[in-house]
């Protein structure tokens, strides 16, 4: 074939030996496809260097097989692993992506984010929405396409995933408690973040559930710099503990640097949780002792379900939630 004639997909199906409607099924990732039949297309796909026209697609089907993705916080762990499962479960699900980048968690970003979205024609959007700020009025000017919110407050009236982030932190702060722990004390990610709010909500209702008295809350930014800063100030405080909720991995590094410069051992000491399970925490001094948010599979589903959106619109929105998943190591002991 004239290297000037564009490959068609009539030309992968004869080659292949197979229907052009198999070669559209095995583009657009349809399970019922015989593994050999998916095997023989994608071989030809790669022999004839086939690439989809999608400007045609979008004309035959009124779709452009195209979402887009409005991001907050990408310099922070959390979103940042969001945003890149999210890309991976569209690519999976046959689905280019188009990726919009809030300049920071205000609302006029939000709105730029979305006036810059209308430009474009999408099938759907999906919004990682960790803050305050993104508030539902915004994200109502998409209301003529599918949305589907990634991380948002629970209750949302809009289609969402979430990890329930209350019952991560209940889980830790249980643990501790079973393990004799009665004086604990916290450091809590900012207050306008919803992940931030529902984790000391947590921590704080298992205390009162078990008739203990909650701890000196002290509130840091995310970083392990304002771990440091917290953990010096519980210090100051006069307060006894012996063990310390943290909001997140990071804050938790910042704490145990800070314990440790004070000459407290963790954990024999002060015990220490914290919560995301970045790579790194297994390799903390002590290993730490976290909760474990499950970023593919919160992709996944968020993809998953935003394709239910596009295709059934009449659909009634709900919340799904994924589950956290604790993961113990040494830097937590018994009292």
């Amino acid at each position: 074939m004239p290297k000037s004639q564009r490959v068609t997909i009539h030309d992968v199906a004869e080659l292949s030996q197979v229907s052009y409607q198999t070669v559209s099924r095995v583009i657009n990732n349809h399970p019922n496809v015989a593994k050999e039949t998916r095997e023989r297309v994608l071989a030809a796909i790669a022999q004839l260097d086939y690439h989809l026209n999608k400007a045609a697609q979008s004309l035959a089907s009124g779709r452009s097989r195209t979402i887009a993705t409005i991001a907050f916080g990408l310099d922070y762990y959390g979103p940042a692993q969001m945003a890149i499962h999210i890309e991976k479960a569209a690519h999976a699900a046959g689905y280019d992506l188009i990726l919009f980048n809030a300049a920071d968690t205000t609302k006029e970003s939000l709105r730029l984010a979305i006036q810059r979205i209308q430009r474009w024609q999408v099938d759907g959007v999906l919004v990682i929405t960790p803050t305050l700020s993104a508030s539902y009025d915004e994200l109502a000017a998409l209301r003529h396409m599918p949305v589907v919110q990634i991380d948002p407050q629970q209750g949302s009236p809009f289609p969402s995933v979430a990890i329930d982030q209350r019952l991560g932190s209940e889980m830790v702060t249980e643990y501790l408690i079973h393990l004799g722990h009665q004086h604990i004390c916290e450091i809590r990610g900012p207050q306008d973040w919803f992940g931030a709010v529902a984790r000391h909500e947590g921590w704080l209702e298992t205390m009162q559930r078990h008739g203990l008295e909650p701890g000196e809350s002290v509130e840091g930014n995310w970083t392990a710099k304002s771990g440091y800063d917290a953990a010096q100030a519980l210090l100051a405080s006069g307060e006894v503990f012996t063990a310390l909720v943290v909001g997140n991995d990071q804050m938790a590094l910042g704490a145990v640097h800070a314990l440790n410069a004070a000459s407290y051992r963790v954990p024999e000491d002060v015990s220490i949780v914290g919560f995301d399970d970045i790579p790194e925490a297994a390799y903390f001094n002590p290993p730490l002792t976290t909760i474990r948010q499950d970023f593919a599979a919160l992709g996944r589903l968020g993809m998953e379900y935003l394709i239910e959106c596009i295709n059934q619109p009449d659909q009634p929105p709900q919340q799904r939630l994924v589950q956290p998943h604790f993961v113990e190591r040494r830097s937590v002991v018994a009292r």
